[in-house]
């Protein structure tokens, strides 16, 4: 990484991503590592998809959007992950300007409708829990929705408003993107045109969406659990925090690295640091979403193990017939 140098850029046509490493025994680990991250990542919000899309038990508000919340994962860990283990693999850094644009604009989307979705899910949480009574009517199956729309509306316009805020700035100063996918502070730092007005602006935005939301899911959550702690049955109690505790635990792990990478001080050293933080806040949440969820969550576990025995039904079924086939053949 310390061998690339800062060098004058006219021609905006392409960016240069930073890399893990220069040594190429460790591109070739560190691609392999992203790989398995990569995979697993996938694997395990595809699984809460078709576990909550075909399993009845889970056709309720709460799955609907953790339903959506996986979907959103797997697109959110497909956008930079595979990019960045193919680089690394191929040592080929180079990004054209659309792609970087378009990878900007997806990356805030993403993390905008994750942000918006997990406010919405506190809210369902507190409904179900405070108002047991009113919530097939509060969170009718038309109001969730409603809710998903405007939680992707509100995303595509704060992508779109910030990707071409950015992308209307002069880029001379240098094509080298101190990150291992095109994020807007870093683009940021490599302007040479006035970016005080873009700062100003993503930090407004971050703190309208990301501190308002995480406002609002700290509020919904204080009167969800004073609610619980009232429960008579500590049975209820357990089921109650078993719904809970996956959703704090992932609401925190995304706002809180993405806080520290965005409001950290800049910095125009080429840090291994900034990468390895950014890593943190676009690749573990989506990652650990699906372990989290499956680790607390009851019927999620007991989902699985159904899936689990179903396929390995399926499978001995298969082989049972593949056996007649292949004996039936040997006689003829």
């Amino acid at each position: 990484m310390n061998s690339l140098k800062m060098s004058n850029f006219t021609s905006e046509t392409e960016f240069l991503l930073m890399g893990f490493s220069d040594i190429r025994e460790l591109q070739i680990l560190y691609s392999f590592l992203l790989f398995l991250i990569y995979s697993a990542g996938l694997m395990g919000n595809l699984l809460i998809v078709i576990i909550t899309t075909f399993d009845k038990r889970l056709h309720t508000p709460m799955y609907f959007f953790l339903r959506n919340l996986s979907m959103v994962d797997a697109c959110y860990i497909s956008i930079t992950v595979p990019q960045a283990s193919v680089y690394s693999l191929m040592n080929n850094r180079t990004i054209s300007v659309t792609g970087c644009a378009a990878q900007v604009f997806l990356v805030i989307l993403m993390a905008c409708v994750e942000v918006t979705l997990l406010t919405v899910m506190a809210r369902d949480r507190y409904v179900a829990i405070c108002h047991p009574l009113h919530y097939p009517v509060i969170m009718s199956p038309r109001v969730c929705l409603q809710m998903t729309l405007t939680c992707l509306l509100t995303g595509l316009v704060y992508a779109a408003f910030h990707t071409g805020y950015t992308f209307r700035l002069s880029f001379c100063h240098s094509n080298v993107v101190h990150q291992f996918f095109c994020d807007i502070p870093s683009l940021l730092r490599i302007s040479c045109s006035d970016t005080f007005s873009n700062k100003l602006s993503l930090l407004a935005s971050a703190l309208v969406v990301g501190a308002g939301c995480y406002a609002f899911i700290i509020a919904s959550y204080v009167r969800t659990f004073s609610t619980v702690l009232k429960f008579p049955v500590k049975e209820d109690q357990k089921k109650a925090f078993s719904t809970c505790i996956p959703h704090i635990s992932v609401v925190s792990l995304f706002l809180i690295s993405g806080a520290y990478i965005y409001f950290q001080p800049p910095s125009d050293s080429e840090s291994l640091k900034d990468i390895i933080l950014s890593v943190f806040y676009t690749v573990i949440p989506p990652f650990m979403n699906p372990i989290i969820y499956s680790l607390w969550n009851k019927q999620i576990k007991d989902a699985m193990g159904i899936v689990m025995k179903s396929t390995i039904l399926i499978k001995k079924k298969i082989k049972g017939c593949m056996d007649m086939v292949k004996f039936s053949s040997q006689n003829i």
